[in-house]
């Protein structure tokens, strides 16, 4: 399916801020720059869902605090399942901003509360201080779930793009190293294979929002090649995928990483682990981010509401 034209039109603009345009100086302040909401912003983003409470807090990092935002169902009462979210960015760029409404929308539907936690950037902070602050984020928000109104023993992780690795990353940590036990991941058109060895890079390296020049950028900002195939940094090259969580893995037609999505879902369900797999057609890499212009993202999310509700159900 052809891509929307609003689509094409919002990629030439996204273009001008490829990570590929700046130097190290105007990256640093880019990763200082966050989305504030008006009606322009939430236009294009689609700002907090009504009837949701969003608070700020801290959680453990592996060397220091990190910034969460904390979002709840208004007037929720009750010990609520938790969702902790990563995300996107290309490990480099992003913000708790970027994900106010997919996380707020979660937070209604499926009465969850949910935490999004940010982690250290590259180039600042390379491989695999992104991973080891996501999973002690993780590890101390479920110790604390009670100081969130959340329930310890129903969490499941969610995340786009670099934070769909680092939930899958974190799904496996969690795992090897005994726990917390994750009910669910919710891995929005993830990045697990930083060798770029999926064909889908090719056929969409000039694809809107995301390009193969973009992903080496990214990736050389990130970590060393010879880190390329370690499972914190590609877990699809992890030596075991059973045992870990059921998955939803949501995929775009129009996006690069869309086959490190299919092959991801394919290598779960052949260990054994329950997997829905959605290719979305028509949609760039990002959509979920853009529910104004990308038409499918209030669909994507509705599909990843349902799925952690019926995961999360007890």
């Amino acid at each position: 399916m052809k891509l929307d034209l609003r689509v094409r039109i919002f990629g030439r603009i996204a273009a001008l801020l490829s990570v590929t345009k700046m130097d190290d100086a105007r990256l640093r302040k880019y990763q200082q720059q966050r989305i504030p909401h008006n009606p322009v912003t939430d236009l294009i983003f689609g700002g907090v869902a009504k009837g949701v409470e969003v608070s700020p807090g801290t959680a453990k990092g592996e060397t220091g605090p990190l910034d969460v935002r904390v979002y709840r169902p208004a007037g929720a009462t009750g010990p609520l399942p938790l969702v902790v979210n990563f995300h996107g960015g290309g490990w480099t760029i992003g913000s708790l901003d970027s994900t106010d409404w997919v996380c707020s929308q979660v937070a209604l539907g499926t009465r969850a509360v949910v935490v999004s936690t940010e982690y250290r950037l590259a180039p600042d902070h390379r491989f695999p201080a992104a991973a080891e602050d996501c999973y002690a984020a993780l590890a101390d928000v479920v110790a604390r779930a009670a100081e969130f109104g959340a329930d310890a023993g129903r969490v499941a992780v969610m995340g786009d793009s670099a934070g769909g690795n680092l939930a899958a990353v974190v799904s496996l940590m969690a795992r090897d190293r005994g726990g917390p036990r994750i009910a669910h991941q919710g891995l929005i058109y993830p990045a697990v294979d930083l060798t770029m060895s999926s064909p889908s890079i090719e056929e969409n390296a000039h694809a809107p929002v995301l390009t193969k020049a973009d992903m080496i950028a990214f990736r050389a900002y990130y970590l060393d090649e010879s880190e390329y195939r370690n499972p914190l940094a590609s877990p699809l090259f992890a030596d075991d995928h059973s045992g870990l969580p059921p998955a939803l893995v949501q995929v775009a037609e129009h996006d690069p990483l869309r086959d490190d999505g299919r092959r991801y879902a394919a290598r779960l369900q052949a260990a054994g682990v329950p997997v829905r797999l959605t290719e979305y057609a028509g949609m760039p890499h990002g959509y979920i981010w853009f529910p104004r212009i990308c038409r499918s993202a209030p669909q994507a999310v509705a599909e990843l509401v349902a799925e952690q509700r019926t995961a999360l159900a007890g």
